[in-house]
């Protein structure tokens, strides 16, 4: 490299940054609100200068109270704002847990129609970073468990960027996941790139043998299953569902049907989970479709653990990918 230094290819964070810039730049009725996002920049750095740049009207710290802080939220979005509110860990919104499912994903219904709650919350999920069990669960299934409120999982970085601005044209409650594993990751943001339509799945590599099912934190795994694969010659295609409430099973389905074969992977818990879900859509609508029983790599069961390598166990792996695929296939 001679010259100016490089430049630095943007990361999921960078992506994340720019989407809320760009939305408090859009609308003054946006504000983000959180524990540590104005003077620190958030737990992760996502909202890094937003303060400097848009004020503290804007860019709200508030004391550590989850269910305090998202019932602001809630409050804000019904009399007209369009809050953005910021949990460090989906671990720690279960603490906000009543405002979510008894307020902002119940008013609509229960006023008839008359209180809309247009509220978006981030929050990071996922496990690989070593903070143990309090910080690194996958409850996104649970999340997806609750009719009312919209569920996303960006997985890209285009993803990141882009599903902000719909989330927050969105009557209801979204509620955006953000894998921690991802902060970091970089890539060549798409120049064609535009607000993601947030009712659709993604087809994130074709292939013809099988169906890799996944979102979030375990898309990466199962691209690079898929390409581990096709030196056997088996090709995958990979779906990315991204929005995981209201499910798009029809882009899930219409791959089966070209394949055959699925496999669903799921970094949250195997029993009652998400995988379960996307697996019995895909029995109930697609079964004649299939040549082989749906396999399922989901995450062990029990707390996330911190040592490295129990961790690593603990999670869904691409050596488990590609060895489930394989059964799939025979």
């Amino acid at each position: 490299m001679t010259g100016a230094k490089a430049a630095r290819e943007p990361t999921y964070r960078d992506a994340l940054r720019e989407a809320l810039r760009e939305a408090l730049a859009a609308d003054e009725r946006v504000f983000l609100m959180g524990e540590d996002v104005g003077r620190y920049g958030g737990a992760f750095g996502v909202s890094l200068g937003l303060l400097d740049e848009f004020g503290p009207d804007r860019v709200r710290d508030t004391p550590l109270s989850e269910s305090a802080f998202v019932g602001a939220g809630v409050g804000a979005a019904i009399a007209g704002l369009r809050p953005i509110v910021e949990v460090m860990t989906v671990n720690f919104s279960l603490l906000a847990l009543d405002q979510i499912l008894n307020n902002a994903a119940t008013l609509l219904h229960m006023s008839g129609g008359q209180v809309a709650v247009p509220l978006v919350i981030r929050m990071t999920t996922g496990a690989g970073r070593q903070l143990a069990a309090q910080h690194s669960h996958s409850l996104e299934g649970w999340y997806a468990h609750i009719p009312g409120i919209r569920v996303l999982a960006p997985a890209t970085l285009d993803d990141a960027r882009y599903m902000l601005a719909p989330a927050l044209a969105d009557p209801d409650p979204v509620v955006i996941f953000e894998h921690g594993s991802l902060y970091n990751v970089t890539g060549t943001p798409d120049p064609g790139a535009a607000p993601v339509d947030l009712d659709s799945a993604a087809v994130r590599r074709a292939g013809s043998d099988v169906t890799l099912i996944t979102h979030g934190g375990s898309l990466g795994k199962a691209l690079e299953a898929a390409e581990r694969l096709a030196t056997d010659s088996i090709e995958a295609e990979v779906v990315d569902l991204r929005t995981l409430r209201p499910l798009d099973d029809a882009t899930a389905l219409a791959s089966v049907a070209r394949t055959h074969r699925a496999v669903v992977i799921d970094e949250g818990w195997r029993t009652a989970g998400l995988s379960a879900e996307v697996a019995a859509r895909i029995a109930e609508q697609g079964f004649y479709d299939l040549d082989a029983p749906v396999e399922r790599v989901c995450g062990a069961e029990v707390p996330v653990p911190y040592a490295r390598q129990l961790e690593e166990a603990a999670l869904p792996q691409v050596a488990g990918i590609v060895a489930a695929a394989r059964r799939a296939v025979g």
